[in-house]
């Protein structure tokens, strides 16, 4: 498995920009798609993007949401990956979570299907 730990949340004004970034460990983090995810509270927890392991192809929640706005990336040297979040929303609020998708299983955005998670970290809008 691959650890995770995720940085880059806080509190930003409704309309800024915030870029969490997400530092996986060991040495195969190349073979695993990775997802950002997000869970507010007394809510479930929601897909938000996703990115293939050489960062060829990217998705994003169907939802009008997050399209447009939010930028997932992985630079695979560093190990690491990043969700770009602009035109922050009061409803962006939530905890966002990073997740390592399961080697074999293809391609999801089911909670299920991603093995690895990371302790989340806070992004709070306000308006």
């Amino acid at each position: 498995q691959v650890q995770l730990v995720e940085a880059g949340g806080g509190l930003v004004q409704a309309g800024g920009s915030l870029r969490l970034s997400c530092a996986a460990s060991g040495r195969s983090f190349s073979n695993y798609a990775m997802g950002w995810f997000r869970q507010a509270p007394g809510k479930e927890r929601e897909f938000v993007a996703a990115i293939s392991q050489n960062g060829g192809r990217t998705y994003y929640a169907d939802s009008d949401s997050v399209k447009g706005r939010f930028t997932i990336s992985r630079d695979n040297a560093k190990n690491l990956v990043y969700l770009q979040m602009n035109s922050l929303k009061p409803e962006d609020t939530a905890v966002y979570f990073c997740a390592a998708h399961i080697i074999g299983k293809l391609l999801s955005t089911r909670v299920a299907d991603f093995g690895s998670w990371g302790q989340g970290t806070q992004v709070t809008v306000s308006s």
